[in-house]
């Protein structure tokens, strides 16, 4: 059966949340390792532009369209790394407070069971001690 608990309920969302946030993780890599790419590409093209080379120097006008592109694209997937990252920041506060929320959940938890054997306890005792003080029916 599965835990109905409060804690137990909690700590399945905690490790949803846990997932959400490793996916998010996920995202900013792939991200990054895209801006690296363009940086490596805005390189490659520089050179290009830079070389001596009459081919190269053919074709400076596309390689400077082209750089025109890249940075573009860079400055896209920079603000992409911001929200990203951001939104890291807010999946895993969102599950440190459900992941406090279980351990509190938990605490209750244990405390009532605790409280409630306890009563069990004095329950059997005062059973066990009237039956001791009745008088004998023969």
């Amino acid at each position: 059966m599965a835990d109905q608990t409060r804690s137990g309920k909690l700590k399945r969302l905690v490790n949803v949340q846990r997932h959400l946030e490793h996916m998010a993780e996920n995202e900013l890599a792939t991200t990054t390792r895209a801006r690296a790419e363009v940086a490596e590409d805005i390189d490659a093209v520089v050179e290009a532009i830079g070389s001596v080379n009459s081919i190269h120097q053919l074709f400076a006008s596309l390689y400077s369209a082209q750089i025109s592109r890249l940075t573009a694209k860079d400055q896209h997937l920079q603000n992409v790394q911001k929200a990203q990252e951001q939104k890291i920041l807010r999946e895993k506060a969102k599950g440190d407070r459900l992941e406090s929320k279980a351990k509190v959940a938990r605490d209750l938890e244990d405390a009532e069971a605790q409280e409630k054997s306890l009563q069990e306890i004095l329950e059997i005792r005062m059973a066990l001690s009237t039956s001791d003080h009745e008088p004998d029916p023969s």
